[in-house]
């Protein structure tokens, strides 16, 4: 059974032991950016939990964050299957979604707060990088537009800068969903709906960051991945739906061609993401759930749940892509969480034609231009998430000046600090522009045989491991 809420998912994360809950009071303006941030380095991804602040200086709404990715275990929970799982779970999403279900009403809209009322302010929105960031920011916003032509709905994740009571600034990057539907009303001198959800049960929160096609409504497959549609209320106050058991949504305008000073943000890549002209949203209104919970992502430096969410759903999509339409033949893909789930791929193939690693290169960024500023295509006998597997690939598989390749003119990674200097402002075209490199860490003749003792020695002793006096 699909989890009906961000609450039921929750007590299945305290049941199976991933929720650690802060019952110490927290100030919202640096110590839950701080406690998060120690938490997510010091304990082992395996072992990272999520982390709810029971008690917000100021406020009687916790914050919980890492329930949709403080671990890749906790993903595989929201999604209800294994970590092998995964991806045909969200190939099958994509081919077979369930599209959303209109109720007449839901949870979310036990309270309603319009015109003064709708202050964002009174929602313990965290500071995440002190100091540095010019306030609160919302971090895991679903937030929901629709293309004007054609209705199709998107639902991304974006910051969202907190600029006042009923003022908020809107960073969308130029390859996403939701700028291409602002963009064609500015074209149009009109205004964008939008909504801002917080709090949804998990999938739709995953789906919101992953990849999805363009012309598909991402609520339309997280009903796929859950099991059974997304139930949907109509907004108070703009054409817009929203998920029916979500806490917290925020609704509003986006304002018709007019942009304001927005960031500097803390991002995924570890560095202060640039000032840059953003867009502008008024608020026209917020609903919430009786006793709400405030859900956000840790992003900034990684490991971070930004960058664990990001990595899973895109390598999901992405193999699926590589793998089943374009029917290369491509076992595994890795995109390192330490690249931000973006700069740094790695695939394995089963090659049997010397092009096909350049192939599956070309395709990878065709389909994900800003992915893979560091390509790497390794043979099928190496594990793409052992870095000490690839890197030996790397060493002994690779002639540098026959295997390496640099494409020039291709799409920057988003938000790549070394793309242009700090003062170099994020809508600068210069930022848009870079290039990648491609390296064939496949086997081109017969090699030597391995330098190991025989596979069924060290099956062997693996069995009886304890016995030579090792833990497991």
């Amino acid at each position: 059974m699909p989890y009906a809420d961000l609450r039921e998912f929750i007590a299945r994360l305290d049941a199976c032991g991933k929720l650690h809950r802060i019952k110490r009071e927290v100030d919202k303006d640096w110590e839950i950016a701080a406690v998060s941030r120690i938490a997510f380095q010091s304990i082992p991804e395996p072992k990272r939990p999520a982390l709810m602040f029971e008690n917000v200086k100021g406020f009687d709404t916790p914050v919980v964050l890492g329930v949709n990715g403080a671990s890749r275990s906790i993903y595989c929970l929201a999604l209800e299957c294994e970590l092998g799982e995964v991806q045909q779970k969200w190939s099958d999403a994509e081919l077979r979604p369930i599209p959303p279900v209109l109720a007449n009403k839901g949870p979310v809209q036990e309270n309603i707060f319009k015109g003064e009322q709708a202050d964002v302010t009174r929602l313990p929105m965290p500071v995440w990088t002190v100091g540095e960031d010019p306030g609160p920011y919302i971090t895991a916003g679903c937030i929901v537009t629709k293309d004007p032509d054609t209705g199709v709905r998107n639902v991304g994740t974006y910051r969202v800068q907190i600029k006042g009571p009923r003022k908020l600034g809107l960073f969308i990057n130029y390859l996403q969903g939701g700028r291409e539907h602002v963009e064609k009303n500015n074209r149009a001198g009109r205004s964008t709906p939008i909504a801002i959800v917080m709090g949804t049960d998990p999938v739709i929160g995953l789906v919101s960051v992953s990849r999805v096609q363009a012309d598909m409504d991402e609520l339309a497959v997280a009903g796929r991945l859950r099991g059974e549609a997304v139930q949907l209320v109509r907004c108070q106050s703009v054409d817009l739906e929203v998920p029916a058991t979500a806490e917290i949504v925020i609704e509003g305008i986006v304002r018709a061609n007019q942009l304001e000073d927005e960031g500097p943000f803390g991002e995924y890549t570890g560095y202060m993401g640039p000032a840059s002209m953003s867009y502008v949203v008024d608020v026209t209104c917020v609903t919430h759930r009786n006793r709400p919970i405030m859900q956000a992502f840790l992003s900034q430096m990684p490991p971070s749940e930004s960058s664990c969410i990001r990595g899973i759903g895109r390598e999901a999509t992405l193999l699926k892509h590589l793998k089943e339409d374009l029917r290369l033949p491509v076992r595994d893909v890795h995109l390192l969480e330490h690249s931000g789930a973006a700069a740094y791929l790695v695939a394995s193939i089963r090659k049997t034609h010397p092009a096909q690693p350049r192939t599956v290169m070309f395709a990878a960024w065709a389909y994900a231009p800003q992915f893979g500023k560091f390509t790497v295509v390794v043979d099928d006998d190496i594990d793409v998430r052992d870095p000490d597997e690839v890197n030996w690939a790397l060493s002994f598989r690779v002639q540098p000046e026959s295997d390496t390749f640099i494409m020039s003119g291709t799409a920057a990674v988003s938000l790549d600090p070394s793309q242009a200097a700090a003062s170099v402002r994020q809508e600068e075209s210069t930022r848009r522009l870079s290039s990648k490199i491609g390296i064939d860490a496949t086997r081109k003749h017969k090699f030597p045989s391995l330098a190991l003792p025989p596979g069924e020695h060290l099956e062997r002793v693996r069995k009886d491991w304890k016995k030579y006096g090792f833990e497991d």
